[in-house]
């Protein structure tokens, strides 16, 4: 074909081609930089396609995870302009990638993510009664862009106040957070189901403990009671001697308790309940007792009406949405079963509001807080040396490029979540046992890892306001923006003119 301008009177163009288009009113964007073309393939069926506004039809972009690197297009600094003239180039899957390019340049047609949902990351390392150690880790995290760090303060039986150690500690990350700009958050736990406090005197201590947080490290402003109740690890027992749920009405009872507690000692304070990790078993005597997340937040709505209590137990709910392993993507939906993840937002809330809502405990109207979410990411042979230990089978570590793609696209969805109020990856930095986790930013050694950069873009746009939330296509559908098949793929590179039904949309409306 030859190159020249290509008009747009509202149709659809058949075919990959190659000329030069001129987008009236489209916004004009910078040139593209540190970007690779190739891994990115996104496509729309003639089926059910009808020209939008923009230059193509709303979408979500979709990055091909089996490669290591990645994409990045920077947000247009400039004012809208007349047109904007793009060279298509020669190559089809620079093409193809080239339309998504385009795409993200369109001016907004759907609601943007929300700049006011706070990032960052779970990180004890800064949890340290040096103030010049907690500096250097809250440093960290500020060079990744995070503004937001979750620490732990660990409850054990018989404590009512902070210990001298512990509360230098949490003294000290706070100030460092004050000086950076970070916000800290801190889950107030008891440490492994050995400590589970299940009586009335063991949750009035839990209470005074996290109460005396409150009142002797003032400017902590959000903490979350408890982590992860509806597993074994954490909690016992889960089952009653009927099968009856007992972790979630000895939680509730506890989240009660300490939230009058914390709120006595400081009504302006956020608490968060919850804490739920996203899978679970929901029947006893397996050897792992566990509760779902859809079973534990049903029964903790039970739980609740059953204080017949006219005041409510938590201002925000806690979920840690991890993927079934760091190979799954964020964008999994789980269309059965009672798991959830971060595609499952609709299910999340109305599971929220069926146990909450027409009682004084707000429910799919309560703030989402993503405390927890971790992709484990492959460690170069340069820097084995940091780590130890051996990797789990089930965990299947990503590349790094896989890491900040499903980062992105992880913090993009919660942007686009309208109840959610934090989303927390799991490290700052990894962890140096390979038997833990690798999710970080930064190495075991402190040095940054590729993804650190991604992390940080992503984190600025959501911030700046920068992220459209259209509707992303069905999973299983051919309408909307998909990836391309390896068979279309394949067809373009051997100079198919019509491979799967890629498209040029209407670009002046």
């Amino acid at each position: 074909m030859e190159s020249g301008p290509v008009e747009w009177p509202g149709r659809l163009e058949r075919g990959l081609v190659r000329k030069v288009a001129s987008f009236p009113e489209a916004p004009c964007g910078e040139s593209l930089v540190n970007t690779i073309l190739t891994v990115v393939n996104i496509g729309s069926s003639l089926g059910g396609l009808s020209p939008g506004r923009g230059i193509f039809a709303p979408g979500r972009l979709r990055v091909d995870a089996s490669r290591s690197s990645f994409l990045h297009w920077p947000r247009p600094r400039c004012t809208p302009c007349r047109s904007l003239r793009v060279s298509l180039l020669p190559q089809p899957r620079s093409l193809i990638a080239l339309l998504c390019a385009l795409a993200a340049l369109a001016l907004p047609t759907h609601a943007l993510g929300s700049e006011r949902m706070y990032m960052g990351a779970a990180e004890d390392e800064g949890r340290n009664a040096d103030p010049a150690v907690a500096m250097a880790k809250m440093q960290l995290a500020k060079a990744a862009g995070f503004d937001t760090i979750r620490i732990t303060a660990i409850w054990e039986p018989g404590q009512t106040a902070v210990p001298a150690g512990q509360l230098a500690a949490l003294q000290a990350i706070a100030a460092a957070g004050d000086f950076l700009g970070i916000r800290v958050v801190t889950s107030v736990m008891n440490f492994g189901s050995r400590t589970t406090p299940l009586t009335a005197a063991a949750r009035t201590q839990f209470a005074r403990f996290a109460a005396d947080i409150v009142r002797r490290v003032p400017s902590i402003r959000e903490y979350i009671v408890g982590n992860e109740p509806n597993l074994n690890r954490y909690w016992l027992p889960q089952f009653g001697p009927y099968g009856e749920d007992a972790a979630a009405t000895a939680y509730v009872k506890l989240l009660a308790r300490t939230y009058d507690a914390m709120k006595a000692a400081d009504k302006g304070v956020f608490i968060i309940g919850g804490s739920v990790s996203p899978r679970g078993i929901d029947r006893p005597g397996t050897g792992r007792d566990t509760h779902s997340p859809t079973a534990f937040i049903t029964d903790m709505g039970t739980a609740y009406r059953a204080l017949k209590r006219n005041r409510p137990i938590m201002d925000g709910f806690s979920f840690h949405p991890y993927g079934e392993s760091s190979s799954t993507p964020p964008t999994f939906a789980h269309a059965a079963g009672t798991s959830l993840g971060l595609a499952d937002y609709d299910k999340l809330v109305g599971l929220l509001g069926s146990a909450f809502d027409g009682t004084k405990q707000l429910g799919s109207q309560l703030p989402i807080v993503y405390d927890e979410y971790g992709v484990d990411s492959q460690i170069p042979d340069g820097k084995r040396t940091f780590y130890g230990g051996k990797e789990p089978a089930t965990t299947k570590p990503v590349s790094e490029g896989v890491q900040a793609a499903y980062y992105r696209e992880a913090l993009e969805l919660a942007a686009c979540q309208p109840t959610v109020r934090g989303f927390l990856i799991f490290h700052v930095t990894d962890e140096t046992d390979y038997n833990r986790w690798q999710s970080g930013v930064y190495y075991a050694d402190g040095t940054p890892k590729s993804s650190r950069a991604f992390v940080k873009q992503t984190m600025a746009e959501i911030r700046a306001g920068a992220v459209d939330c259209g509707e992303p296509p069905v999973a299983g559908s051919k309408e909307g923006w998909d990836l391309a098949t390896p068979a279309e793929i394949a067809a373009a590179e051997k100079g198919s003119a019509i491979v799967g039904g890629w498209v040029f949309v209407d670009a002046s409306g």
